[in-house]
């Protein structure tokens, strides 16, 4: 299931990609420059050591691009594609100082979005068959927020907010500084009204009582029940009912998620998919 790249998306590459080189080649790569001949050409393969989800090589061809645009790239699997080990994503030929300028950047891009991919894809596999979509966070690594949503779409998980400016989510800390839920809700409403906006609304709730608050003052549209024990997550779920959409969050883990989506919620986010995610080993050495 690879993300398509549209031109929104291919700036925000192109800018990432110039803003690693300047990190990490600086003035120069003088490694290189002392030891390869200026013209010299060669090619390398992306070889595959581990098990999981294959993510980010539309990213690598980009930086590939950016290095050496005479490069040439055959590509010999896709983003979201199963792999094991042995497997080869990809072949590229291109000058060969360009080559090792972007190997780091290519390996840290492509084993931080494949480990990602692969531990969203564990997650939705848990509880694919039953009605409930896995959301990620905004547990993301700043800056690189659309290269990690973008993995977790590749592993078959769902995105939720963006940031802070497409979804409102009313949280314990806004209730707390707001004096109490309701305030909080009809804040919000008061706001769309002279601001002449809408976004959809989730609201978070601590216990039944917070739960019952919501109930009698509704204008949101889904209700995050955080850290509930898996007795009143179900009760919680039976008492919304169909009112509003259902989202559980809060330490929820791979021998947790399905008896958690069993309680019947709409929605489970969960925080790791970006935030505990472990890089996949992969390798990217010269062949000729």
């Amino acid at each position: 299931m690879a993300a398509k790249v549209d031109e929104t998306l291919r700036q925000r590459i192109l800018q990432f990609i110039n803003e690693a080189l300047a990190e990490d080649v600086g003035p120069g790569d003088f490694t290189s420059e002392a030891t390869i001949p200026a013209d010299k050409r060669d090619t390398a393969r992306l070889l595959v050591k581990d098990v999981g989800v294959l993510a980010g090589v539309e990213v690598a061809r980009m930086i590939f691009q950016a290095v050496d645009p005479k490069m040439e790239f055959d590509q010999r699997m896709q983003d979201g594609d199963l792999m094991h080990v042995g497997d080869e994503a990809f072949y590229v030929t291109c000058n060969s100082r360009a080559l090792l300028q972007a190997e780091r950047l290519v390996l840290n891009t492509m084993q931080r979005m494949s480990g990602i991919a692969t531990l969203a894809n564990r997650y939705a596999f848990e509880v694919e068959d039953l009605p409930v979509k896995v959301l990620d966070t905004r547990k993301t690594t700043p800056n690189l927020r659309f290269l990690e949503k973008w993995a977790v779409r590749l592993g078959g998980a769902e995105n939720y907010r963006e940031g802070l400016y497409d979804r409102i989510m009313i949280k314990d800390n806004h209730v707390d500084a707001a004096g109490s839920l309701t305030k909080a809700i009809r804040g919000v409403q008061t706001f769309f009204r002279e601001n002449d906006m809408v976004l959809p609304i989730t609201v978070e709730v601590r216990n039944l009582v917070e739960l019952m608050e919501v109930l009698e003052v509704g204008q949101v549209d889904r209700i995050m029940l955080d850290n509930f024990e898996i007795p009143l997550l179900r009760e919680a779920v039976a008492h919304v009912g169909d009112r509003f959409e259902t989202e559980a969050s809060g330490g929820i883990t791979l021998d947790s998620i399905r008896e958690v989506a069993e309680t019947g919620v709409d929605f489970i986010s969960v925080g790791a998919l970006t935030h505990s995610a472990v890089s996949l080993d992969l390798s990217l050495k010269v062949v000729s």
